[in-house]
């Protein structure tokens, strides 16, 4: 099977490190659990990102951007790239934000 490189860029690696931040002063233990989980949830895509579904906002960008879902509830949504054999992590956002857009 074919193995992508994951790239974060620094956009997406500063939405994490806000969340993770807030979520450390409400809740340190599940701030913990929720940057691993997000983690391992973008490595996940080192193999088929394309399998992921585009994000309904991808008719907005000049190339296709997809989408992976991580959490309960309202999830969080985590914004992404293929191109050739390289994954680059654009954006990540809650759920229950509006929609991303260029």
């Amino acid at each position: 099977m074919k193995r992508y490189r994951v790239i974060i860029t620094p956009f997406a690696a500063d939405n994490i490190r806000q969340a993770h931040e807030w979520f450390a002063a409400e809740n340190p233990a599940y701030a913990v659990k929720w940057l691993t989980g997000i983690r391992d949830k973008i490595l996940g895509l080192e193999s088929l990102p394309e399998s992921h579904a585009l994000a309904p906002e991808s008719e907005a960008f000049d190339c296709d951007i997809r989408q992976v879902l991580y959490g309960r509830g309202t999830p969080w949504r985590i914004f992404f790239s293929i191109d050739g054999d390289t994954v680059h992590v654009l954006h990540v956002r809650h759920g229950s934000r509006d929609y991303w857009l260029p």
